[in-house]
């Protein structure tokens, strides 16, 4: 029998992890709650990190970035962001240190299921159906990226990056339609499973993330450019391995 996906819950409103608790169980998760960071600790240390964390922004003691930024030392699990409404620094900054989504609150059940599913998807964690499993490794221009443990190295320097599972996604999107432009509502599907939303800036802060991991080389100056107007597109070759 296959296990559930865990699913953590931290936030201190006392309702919200009620609510949450009973509507992903009834869903088909496992879940467990934490009402700050020292619970979501002691948790993680008594049984380890789970398949995903729901985790508030507004925290008492050390507060939502903070644990982020803590977890993604030693774990790429994946990390959905509470936010406020009407912040989106809140959400731009849960990005670049290392968040795979956020969801503004207040938000419907639907909605976050649905950031739930298509994360899982990414990061090949749900019981669903998967499409074909990719190559195991990939070279791509200086670069060697090992898909199983979401791990690129630089051919060059040996310098290595482990990648989030959003940034794992779009990666991989890049990879699998070499020196084809992808505009901004393809990549967001692939990272989010969503269109991407007016004036949001999730999709420039993950690409820039990932054009500053791979930086340039003199034979590769620029793996992904900006094609003015119409999207993005990967210019480097790619070579898939078994």
């Amino acid at each position: 029998m296959q296990a559930k996906t865990h699913i953590l819950v931290v936030d201190d409103d006392e309702e919200i992890r009620l609510l949450l608790d009973e509507y992903l169980t009834k869903s088909g998760f496992q879940v467990s709650t934490a009402e700050d960071g020292l619970e979501m600790e002691l948790f993680i240390k008594a049984k380890g990190y789970p398949d995903l964390i729901l985790l508030d922004v507004m925290l008492p003691g050390d507060d939502g970035f903070t644990l982020c930024q803590r977890v993604r030392r030693d774990s790429q699990v994946p990390i959905i962001m509470l936010t406020a409404v009407s912040d989106e620094t809140d959400q731009i900054i849960g990005l670049e240190i290392g968040a795979d989504d956020y969801i503004a609150k207040p938000f419907s059940p639907r909605q976050l299921m649905a950031r739930i599913k298509a994360l899982l998807r990414r990061t090949h964690l749900s019981s669903e159906k998967t499409e074909d499993l990719p190559p195991r490794t990939i070279d791509f221009g200086d670069w060697h990226l090992d898909t199983i443990a979401h791990r690129m190295t630089n051919k060059l320097n040996g310098r290595t990056h482990d990648l989030s599972g959003s940034d794992f996604a779009l990666l991989m999107l890049f990879l699998s339609r070499p020196n084809e432009i992808l505009n901004r509502d393809t990549i967001s599907f692939a990272t989010r499973g969503r269109e991407a939303l007016p004036f949001e800036r999730g999709i420039d802060v993950q690409l820039s993330r990932i054009r500053n991991r791979l930086g340039s080389s003199k034979a590769y100056p620029d793996y992904i450019k900006t094609i003015r107007g119409n999207g993005y597109i990967l210019s480097v070759p790619v070579k898939y391995d078994q």
